[in-house]
């Protein structure tokens, strides 16, 4: 509707001031408005054309609104507003025949072909596996499959990759950490290595090891099966936390490939060859402060081992090889100050690096009876996403994490996680889908066995026009989202329908004794149900029929 009342202003005042305003770009505004009194839209057309066409805002409105009056069929009315704002109120009818739309197209209702033959890479979560997935990997997990959801409901090819850390320091101490657990159940006692990993998952790990090879590897503590066989059963473990949550990754990238291919090196001749390395104390450093940053970073250390910025380079030259339209990293926000290093070393090697998006999302706190759940990887003192799983609940660990934009910190709220009221907005979305469903089981043992002929002009009530203005909504808002990548507008529109739905409910039945009526709200509750369905698929979170 928006985009219907824009190209009918752009065609107007094309026809009245194509002259005067020649190429000249009108950046005007057709948005929703906020109260009933001033119509269901409104536009500044005319504010916008005034220092154009050095007219008063108020006269160039009225001329506008004598050009369109009575030539559009969805508009009802239309007023001017002082100092020049246009007010369009939109019949009825167009709200009702939404219903009829709604319940033709179904599953398809609103969903796009824009990105057909598009292919679209989206890397997310890819942590380093050594350890299980925390609520701060859950975040940036349900961000990623979330976008890429909404990228396929818009018709893109999306692959789902994760970058899969398993070489350098992080690695070794890893191995190290099973292996003192391992000689402690043989009956040694050693220390953890410095900076090892101490959580109860790494004695899990060590037992499985005992069981599979006894005393084979005892006092073999540099021996590779220590690190291979951790990686291995910490990996298992993250994709089976992945999929309770209904993420499955297409793609899983082994760093260590990037060392045995020869792209490592590679990475460091170019850089080299293009006057942007230098050495300095055994190390090879990057000329960043060429690029904007405060002082250079060290590429190679003087030990001869890589930092991580420089596997994250090469891993992007195999990433821009591949034939994706598009490129979307999502990364937490202690990545902000590194990804743009790895821009300018692809742009340094003369890569074209428009098509990669970085996405960067901020930080989670647990939060249970209202203080905060301090959390700490290596020392094994946090919650696991497992955990959080088992306590909350995949539908609700999805929304949690998506219901604020990625740009603000999240307190995950335990308790309120936990409530099975209206309080917790998961249960209160689907509880309004498993209601509906409810409503029509009971339709048919009150005798409507179909309501396809339902009169969709006897949906006349506010609280019905409210609820197909807010339907009306949907196509704006997978637009919205697609364009910002951020889920949380379908989360607040989800939150918004399901409010508009219950407050209905609570003033009007939906099945009377009035079976015209009846069939007409059938109808209507129906489209609301299929757009919580269509909603609730996108966001990954469940439908429920009974509750």
């Amino acid at each position: 509707m928006i985009n219907n009342i824009k190209q009918l202003l752009k065609n107007t005042i094309n026809k009245k001031y194509s002259e005067i305003i020649g190429s000249q770009q009108v950046n005007f505004t057709v948005e929703r408005s906020n109260n009933d009194k001033h119509g269901d839209l409104s536009s500044n057309i005319a504010l916008k054309l005034a220092s154009i066409l050095k007219k008063s805002p108020t006269v160039i409105a009225e001329n506008i609104v004598k050009e369109i009056q009575n030539k559009n069929e969805i508009i009802e009315n239309i007023e001017i507003v002082k100092p020049g704002f246009i007010n369009f109120f939109i019949k009825n009818s167009y709200y009702q025949n939404i219903v009829e739309e709604v319940l033709s197209k179904n599953r398809k209702y609103k969903k796009t072909n824009l990105g057909k033959g598009k292919k679209i890479q989206v890397e997310f979560v890819s942590a380093n596996p050594t350890g299980p997935l925390t609520i701060g990997h859950g975040r940036q997990a349900v961000l990623g499959d979330t976008i890429s959801r909404i990228l396929e409901w818009n018709g893109y090819e999306v692959t789902r990759e994760y970058y899969f850390n398993d070489a350098g320091r992080q690695m070794r101490l890893l191995g190290e950490s099973l292996y003192v657990r391992y000689m402690e159940l043989l009956g040694e006692k050693l220390k953890i290595p410095v900076d090892g990993y101490e959580g109860e998952y790494i004695k899990d790990i060590a037992k499985s090891f005992v069981k599979k090879y006894g005393e084979k590897y005892k006092n073999k503590s540099t021996d590779k099966i220590f690190i291979d066989f951790a990686t291995e059963n910490i990996f298992v473990s993250i994709k089976n936390t992945l999929k309770r949550l209904n993420i499955v990754h297409d793609v899983f990238f082994n760093e260590k490939t990037l060392y045995e291919n020869g792209k490592i090196d590679e990475v460091i001749k170019k850089m080299e060859q293009k006057g942007a390395t230098y050495k300095s104390e055994g190390a090879i450093w990057f000329k960043t402060t060429e690029f904007g940053a405060e002082k250079d970073r060290v590429l190679v250390k003087k030990s001869g081992e890589p930092t991580y910025r420089l596997p994250d380079i090469a891993y992007h030259t195999e990433k821009l090889m591949q034939d994706y339209d598009q490129i979307i990293d999502i990364f937490g926000a202690d990545h902000h100050a590194t990804y743009p290093d790895v821009i300018s070393a692809l742009k340094v090697m003369d890569y074209d690096t428009s098509k990669i998006k970085v996405l960067l999302h901020q930080f989670v706190t647990l939060v249970r009876k209202n203080k905060k759940i301090k959390m700490s990887t290596r020392k094994g003192d946090f919650v696991t996403l497992d955990e959080l799983i088992d306590i909350a609940g995949s539908d609700v660990v999805r929304y949690f994490f998506i219901m604020r934009n990625m740009d603000s910190h999240l307190n995950f709220d335990i308790d309120l996680a936990q409530k099975e009221t209206d309080e917790n907005p998961v249960y209160y979305l689907q509880y309004a889908h498993a209601r509906i469903a409810n409503v029509i089981k009971h339709s048919k043992l009150k005798g409507i066995e179909s309501f396809e002929d339902g009169n969709i002009g006897l949906l006349k009530e506010k609280e019905e026009i409210d609820i197909l203005k807010v339907i009306s909504e949907f196509e704006g808002i997978m637009e919205l989202c697609r364009i910002t990548l951020e889920p949380m507008h379908l989360a607040n529109y989800l939150h918004k329908l399901a409010t508009c739905f219950h407050k209905f409910y609570q003033k009007h039945r939906v099945v009377t004794e009035d079976k015209e009526l009846s069939k007409s709200r059938l109808k209507l509750i129906k489209s609301i149900k299929i757009i919580f369905s269509n909603c609730l698929s996108i966001l990954g979170i469940e439908a429920p029929e009974n509750m």
